[in-house]
Formats: C-alpha cells, sequence, structure tokens
C-alpha cells in the first residue's frame, strides 16, 4: 500500500500501464529480503522512484512542448494574440504593484523602520503640525517611550563661490537623527553633539548627488570650508548614494544650531512659533498607542502651565512609513484594484479564446483518446500550452511593466524618504511571476477541463451557441464589460473632479506672470538697509524693462509655500484661543497685488513710505475680516502678529495659497521694509513675480542680468511662469488619470476583443442555421438583430452589474473626488455609453460575416 502510494509520483498514463508489474516486483523483492535489507529496499525504492518519476515527467514535458511547437507554426496569430493580451494584463498589474509595493509596503531603508516615528503638534483646526523648539524640548526630556528622539526641519540656501551660485534644498537636523535612522555617512562622519551647541563652527554634510555633480566626487572634499549663505562651512561628510531624507530632494545637511531662527539650545519661548518636526524611535516592546497616550499626557500638563499658548494643543505620534497622504493611499490601492481588473479581464478574454480554439481541437483530442491517451494526459498538454503562452506573456508583461513604471513616479509622495521610482527587485519579480502563474491557471484550467470531457470521434462541428459552452463564454464576457465599466466610471469620475478643481479661481490671475527666486540671505543681507536697497535695484530695473508691465517681491507665491502660521492678537488683546486666531504671514513689496490681479476691495496696498519710523500696518484678506470683524469697516482696525502691533490700512480678496484643493488660513501682507534688523529672517521676500507683455524667455534674461549686476553671487533660481505653478498642482491628478484611463481603455479594449470573439464563433457554429433562416425568407435585418441582439442582451447584464459595483468603488475614492457625487450622472452616462459603443464595436465585423451567408453555401456544410 505503501509503495502504491509512493508511485503516485508517476503520471497517471504511466501508472496504469506499469503499476501492477513494478508492484508485483516490489512485492517480491520484499519477501527475498529481511532485517536491514528491507531498510535497504525501501530507501533504494524511495529514490528510485523521485529520480525516475522526475525523468519521466520531464520527458512528457519535452514531448509536449515539441508538440506545442508544431501547433505553434500552424496557428501563429493565435499564439500572438493570447501572449499580447496576458502581457497587456501582467504588465498592467506588475507596475501598479511595483509603485504601491514602493509606496506603502517596502521597508524603508533604515535601521528598525517599522519603530521610527515622527512627532508632531496636534490642534482641533489641522491634522498635525510642526512643533515649537520649546515643545519639543520639554517632550524630549519627559518621555519614557523612546530610545531617541530628535528633530529637524527643511530650509534652502544659497551656494556660493564654487562655480555659478546655486540654490540648494536642505535640512537643519540635530545630531542624534543619524544614529536614529542607523545609516552612516559613505565618507566622512555625521554631525556630533559638539556641532549642535552654540558657538561651534558650521558644518556640513552633503548629499551624494551634490558631491557628484558638484564637487566631482572628489574625496578631497572632507575638510574644504565652502559658503553657505556667505557663511564659511566645512565639509565633514557624504551621505551615501540613494540615501534621503526628510524627503528625497535633500541636497545637503546643516547642525539644528546654524538655523537662523533658533535661540540657544532650542531656548526660542514662543510656544506658538512651530518649525520643527520631531523623529523618534520607539522602545523595544512599545506600542505606538502607549507613546501616544504618554504624549497626550504630557501635552496635557503643559497645556495647564501654558494656557493660553497651548490651549487644545496635544501631540502625536505617527509612524515614519504613514507620512503618505490618505488620498495618495486611497489612489494608490485604487490603481492596483484597476490593474487587477484588467489581468482578470485579460484572464476571462483568454479563457474564452482558449474555449474556442479548444473546440476546434475537438477532433485532434478524441483522436488522441482513441489512440490511449487519458483525460489527464490530455489536460497536461493543453494546460502545458497554455503556461507556456502564460510565461512568454509574463516576460512581454515585465517589459510592459518597466517601460511604463516611469509614468508613476508623479504617484510617488516627495515627502516620504524614498526614491521617486522603485527599482526592480526580487518582490517585484517575484509578483510578475505568481501573475504569470495565476494566469496561465485561471484562463488554461477550465478551458482544459471542458476541452478533455466527452471526447468522440463521431462528433460533428455543429453546435448552437446557446449551449452550455456558449453560455459559459457568455459569462466571460458579462464580467469583462462589468469590469471595463467600473473602470470607465471611475475614470470619469476622476476627470469630473479634475474639471471641477481647474475651474475653481486662485484667487489670482496666473497668466502673463514671469515668476523667480532670488534668495536674499545670508550675513550681508541680514539687515534690512542693504536688503532693501538690492530690492529697489532690481525692482527699478526690471520696471523699465520693455514688455515689463508690473513687477513686486513677496516672500513665497501662492501654492509654492503654505506661508508662516502666526497667532492673531485682535484689538491690541493677545489671542483668547491661540489654535483658533492664526493668519498666514506675508511679506510684500507695493504693486504686488497688481502684479498678481488679487483685488484690492478696500483701502490702499502697501506703499514705499511704510518703513519701520512709520506706523505699523498690513493688508488683509477678506477672510480675515470675517473672522474677526464680520460686518464692520476693518480700516484703522489693529491686531498682533508675529509680536508686533498692526494697522489694518487695506483689504484683498482671498487667495488660495495652499492649493486649489486645500481652503486656506486669512492672510496677512505686510511692507517689505518693516522688519527689523535679523527678525523673522526666513520671512523675508525672496520671489520676485513680473507680470509681462513680452517674450518670457527673452526677459527672464534680461532679469538675470539684472540680478547679476546687483550681486554677482545671488543664484536666479525657480524660473516659471506663474500658470505653470498653478497646473503643477493637478501635475499628480493628470498622472492618475494617464495611468486609470490607460487601465480603463485596455478594459475596454480587451472587452471588445471578448464581444467579437464570442460572437465570431458564434456565427461559425451557426453558418447552418443562419442559412436556414435566409432560405425560409429572413431579411438581413432578421439576422443583424440575432446576432448582435446576444452581444447587446450580455452587454446590459454586464453594465448592470458594474454599475452597482462603480458606485461602491466610487464611494471608495470619495476622498479623490474634490467634492463630485460618487454618483456622478455624467460619468455614470459615459461609462454606459462607452460600454454600448464597445460593444457596437465588437459586434460589426461578426454582424457583417452573418448576413454575407450564401444559404447554398451553408446548406452544403456538415
Amino acid at each position: 500500500m505503501m509503495y502504491r502510494a509512493l508511485l503516485h509520483l508517476y503520471p497517471k498514463s504511466f501508472r496504469i500501464e506499469y503499476e501492477s508489474e513494478m508492484s508485483a516486483v516490489f512485492s517480491r523483492r520484499l519477501r527475498d529480503a529481511s532485517g536491514i535489507g528491507l531498510l535497504s529496499i525501501w530507501i533504494g525504492a524511495f529514490f528510485d522512484v523521485l529520480i525516475n518519476a522526475a525523468h519521466v515527467h520531464l520527458d512528457l514535458f519535452f514531448h509536449d512542448l515539441r508538440y506545442f511547437a508544431r501547433t505553434l507554426r500552424q496557428s501563429p496569430g493565435y499564439a500572438l494574440t493570447v501572449v499580447a493580451i496576458a502581457g497587456l494584463g501582467i504588465g498592467a498589474t506588475t507596475a501598479a504593484f511595483s509603485i504601491a509595493d514602493h509606496v506603502l509596503l517596502r521597508a524603508l531603508p533604515f535601521a528598525d523602520a517599522d519603530r521610527l516615528v515622527t512627532v508632531w503638534e496636534k490642534m482641533p483646526r489641522y491634522s498635525r503640525t510642526e512643533m515649537s523648539p520649546a515643545n519639543y524640548r520639554d517632550w524630549k526630556e519627559q518621555s519614557r517611550s523612546f530610545e531617541a528622539f530628535g528633530a529637524y526641519s527643511d530650509f534652502s540656501v544659497n551656494l556660493v563661490g564654487e562655480g555659478e551660485p546655486e540654490r540648494l534644498t536642505g535640512s537643519v537636523i540635530s545630531s542624534d537623527i543619524m544614529p536614529t535612522l542607523g545609516v552612516k555617512p559613505g565618507v566622512g562622519r555625521w554631525f556630533t553633539e559638539q556641532d549642535d551647541r552654540k558657538g561651534a563652527p558650521g558644518t556640513i554634510v552633503l548629499s551624494y548627488t551634490l558631491w557628484q555633480t558638484r564637487f566631482g566626487g572628489s574625496a578631497a572634499v572632507l575638510g574644504k570650508k565652502i559658503q553657505i549663505d556667505n557663511e564659511p562651512c566645512t565639509v565633514v561628510g557624504v551621505m551615501p548614494a540613494g540615501f534621503s531624507f526628510p524627503s528625497r530632494d535633500i541636497d545637503l545637511w546643516m547642525p539644528l544650531r546654524q538655523f537662523g531662527m533658533f535661540g540657544d539650545e532650542f531656548e526660542d519661548p514662543d510656544r506658538t512659533n512651530t518649525y520643527l518636526v520631531g523623529l523618534a524611535k520607539l522602545k523595544r516592546g512599545v506600542s505606538l498607542d502607549q507613546a501616544n497616550s504618554e504624549l497626550a499626557g504630557i501635552a496635557a500638563r503643559l497645556e495647564q502651565q501654558f494656557p493660553k499658548e497651548l490651549s487644545k494643543v496635544s501631540a502625536m505620534a505617527v509612524n515614519l512609513r504613514d507620512m503618505v497622504s490618505d488620498k495618495s493611499r486611497t489612489m494608490l490601492w485604487a490603481l492596483l484594484a484597476a490593474s487587477m481588473c484588467v489581468l482578470l479581464i485579460a484572464c476571462a478574454n483568454l479563457a474564452s479564446l482558449l474555449l474556442a480554439r479548444a473546440r476546434g481541437r475537438r477532433k485532434e483530442l478524441a483522436v488522441r483518446a482513441a489512440m490511449g491517451a487519458g483525460r489527464e494526459r490530455l489536460v497536461r498538454q493543453l494546460l502545458t500550452e497554455s503556461l507556456l503562452l502564460a510565461i512568454a506573456g509574463g516576460a512581454l508583461g515585465i517589459l510592459i511593466a518597466v517601460t511604463a513604471t516611469p509614468l508613476f513616479a508623479a504617484l510617488a509622495p516627495t515627502r516620504l524618504p524614498i526614491t521617486a521610482l522603485p527599482s526592480p527587485d526580487a518582490r517585484v519579480l517575484g509578483f510578475a511571476m505568481l501573475a504569470t502563474v495565476f494566469t496561465g491557471l485561471a484562463f488554461g484550467v477550465f478551458p482544459a477541463l471542458r476541452a478533455t470531457r466527452g471526447t468522440d470521434l463521431r462528433e460533428g462541428s455543429r453546435s448552437g451557441v446557446g449551449g452550455r459552452r456558449e453560455r459559459i463564454r457568455g459569462m466571460l464576457v458579462i464580467a469583462e464589460i462589468g469590469a471595463s465599466v467600473v473602470l470607465l466610471v471611475c475614470s470619469g469620475l476622476l476627470i469630473r473632479a479634475m474639471m471641477r478643481i481647474q475651474g475653481i479661481d486662485p484667487g489670482f490671475r496666473p497668466d502673463r506672470v514671469l515668476t523667480l527666486m532670488t534668495p536674499v540671505t545670508g550675513q550681508r543681507y541680514a539687515n534690512t538697509v542693504p536688503r532693501v536697497a538690492f530690492y529697489h535695484r532690481v525692482l527699478n530695473d526690471v520696471r523699465a524693462l520693455p514688455g515689463v508691465d508690473s513687477a513686486a517681491y513677496i516672500t513665497s507665491l501662492p501654492m509654492v509655500w503654505h506661508g508662516g502660521i502666526w497667532s492673531i492678537g485682535v484689538n491690541g488683546q493677545p489671542p483668547s484661543d491661540a489654535t483658533g486666531q492664526k493668519a498666514s504671514m506675508r511679506f510684500i513689496s507695493p504693486d504686488f497685488f497688481q502684479t498678481l490681479g488679487v483685488p484690492l476691495l478696500l483701502g490702499r496696498d502697501v506703499a514705499e513710505s511704510d518703513v519701520l519710523a512709520s506706523p505699523m500696518v498690513a493688508v488683509v484678506s477678506q477672510s480675515f475680516v470675517k473672522q474677526y470683524w464680520p460686518g464692520e469697516n476693518p480700516l484703522g482696525k489693529h491686531f498682533t502678529c508675529a509680536m508686533l502691533d498692526r494697522i489694518i490700512v487695506g483689504v484683498v480678496g482671498d487667495v488660495r495659497v495652499r492649493g486649489l484643493e486645500q481652503p486656506s488660513e486669512p492672510q496677512v501682507y505686510l511692507p517689505y521694509q518693516q522688519v527689523k534688523d535679523g527678525w523673522v529672517t526666513p520671512y523675508v521676500p525672496t520671489n520676485l513675480a513680473i507680470h509681462i507683455s513680452g517674450d518670457p524667455a527673452g526677459i527672464a534674461a534680461a532679469v538675470r542680468r539684472i540680478v547679476f549686476s546687483a550681486e554677482p553671487q545671488m543664484p536666479v533660481t525657480n524660473v516659471r511662469m506663474l500658470d505653470e505653478i498653478v497646473a503643477a498642482e493637478t501635475a499628480s491628478r493628470k498622472a492618475q488619470l494617464i495611468v486609470l484611463g490607460g487601465f480603463a481603455g485596455i478594459a475596454f479594449l480587451l472587452a471588445a476583443i471578448g464581444i467579437h470573439g464570442l460572437l465570431s464563433y458564434a456565427v461559425s457554429q451557426r453558418t447552418q442555421e443562419i442559412g436556414v433562416r435566409v432560405a425560409l425568407g429572413a431579411t438581413r435585418a432578421n439576422i443583424l438583430k440575432l446576432i448582435t441582439g446576444q452581444a447587446f442582451a450580455l452587454a446590459l447584464i454586464g453594465i448592470s452589474i458594474g454599475t452597482a459595483a462603480a458606485y461602491g468603488s466610487g464611494r471608495e475614492l470619495q476622498s479623490l473626488l474634490a467634492g463630485v457625487s460618487p454618483n456622478d450622472p455624467d460619468a455614470f452616462s459615459a461609462g454606459i455609453l462607452l460600454a454600448l459603443a464597445m460593444t457596437a464595436a465588437g459586434s460589426i465585423i461578426p454582424a457583417v460575416r452573418a448576413v454575407r451567408v450564401d444559404p447554398a453555401t451553408a446548406l452544403r456544410s456538415e
């Protein structure tokens, strides 16, 4: 009995022929042996069966392979069609998986990445905000859930004295951050605690990319002094290739104490001045919930100590991996689900195609069965063919995935410390292999079982499409149409959301506005007088250029940076609610509102006469007035912002500084000359906006010359039109539409092919029936109705199922729809009409073939 069970390692056909003889021989050997000989026989039998069974399976595989090659030469079009369809399905799914895995699943490239968290302040109006230095200091000292706790903040600097001046993106970072991440510099060292102390010499660590591009990858860069904002800093290290933190576009890192807004050892007393992000590592055995509970307790105690500054301010820790926004997460999962739909449609299409091919091979299979081939042998042959075609499709799919993956680059969030694009690795290749095997089995097993059931040499080709086999193919087509409707409707919903967003008024006119950055930073421009002299010279020369209508400076452009969020005190009183009384603050030069077309609703613009010696004034947004003086004339009203009392002299329209999809805080605009020396340095105006009527390229070149004449060491960066900035707001949505629309297009095409294949097969099987109908007087319209009626009946069932599924999918995508209803009638109507058009397109050729059937020829055929 045990030996017979062991023989099941052989193919069934082999066992049928040789099992009795092999069992008899083994029984005789057992009778003649005793003692240790019995064990030797069993061991020998086991390895003998194992090796020989493998040889038999291999021989059968090569036999099937040769047979497959012969059939392939007879029908290369069929093979190419299967490979192309399988490649599309596998390629789409692999590409979507690679980006979803890269952003959502794969561990971050840091030691103990699952224990790394970011720490934030939590307020009622915001899901999370940066910390103040004072809160960071207290949270770090009082918490016991973390084995390490550091902080960082982004900043930008000018690199001068090394060729052309360049504006770089950097991060000021505490000395314990990199040890927390478990990453060592590729060259040199990281910052020490001494580098973070007041009065320490300036130090800097370069990114690998900056080291290669700016310093030629030379090891001699270590110890070199370079000018950062005209301050000498010594290069002490270079990070390894591929490293990024806190985001992927960082060029360099500097110690926290070198950030100009910091006091000595984080002694900034203003707990409402928030600009730090915490990075901590949970102690082993401490959960995120436990850490958050402890942080909330610490924040509650601090709120009691500082009730005005920290009213309703709590603390929270978030897994570093969860820096992905909910919208990005939803979109990536949706794309992965859409790609799976495409793969299932491809499998359904291939199964339908294989059923039709198997029908044409019924006589061949019947002959092989009559010659002694068992059903298991025939199924094995057909499955081998399916898997080989799937493997070829998988290879094509991997090529498609590699080619298509760059389309997903805009879907990877920049705030996550990962590369923009995933690199092919074992995970992605493993997924592609699983998708290939799944595809081969999904479209191969059922057709193979159906094709080998009841093979009979006497069976003819006559068979009505209403038979069981055709019902199965009809169900497959229904599934394809339903999945296509889901993808088409979801694409329509996102298109409607895009149209709605693009129709939002940003509060300014972006056309014909050239923008650029002249970063007025460093010790040379720490005082207001030299800064204003630079602004005057540049603005006067730029305004004199032909083709320039107006020009002005601002701290930061709308949608580029949200601006600093500051607490507001009304009528000389400190804020009663520090979390609710906030506004975004920017410094501007005169004519900024005119340059961007922001409407001046009341009062006046800032003026050149608004200097430090004159009254401190401000222009505020309409939403600012509605919040603090609803229904009143705000001109002459006093409020406190950034610790200074201001008088309102003007009111302008609201501007969507956070982007088209996000509401913005009330805005405060301050005169660019009313800045004390060395005060709020990161808020000084650096962005130049120019309303032009001439050639943008020529004017940009002239502005570069003007800036170089005023300050040769000043880089001119981010030269672009304002409408490009606004368009960039929807760039990720455009990428979403391209990818999801591509999936929907593939599904549309495959479903049309499926309908065409079903009807073509139906016409071929019903040729005699059609001939009889024509002979009995049926018109072409009758025949056309007969063929297309079947297609549209299937389409209506598929559309009904797909519409219900599309509504459910739309609800899951609601966070991406920008207020568009998940049952938007335009999107559903478009999806349904496209599905009907797809059905009509797939029906044309089979219907034409049917109406051209010659009755005499049809009646003479079998």
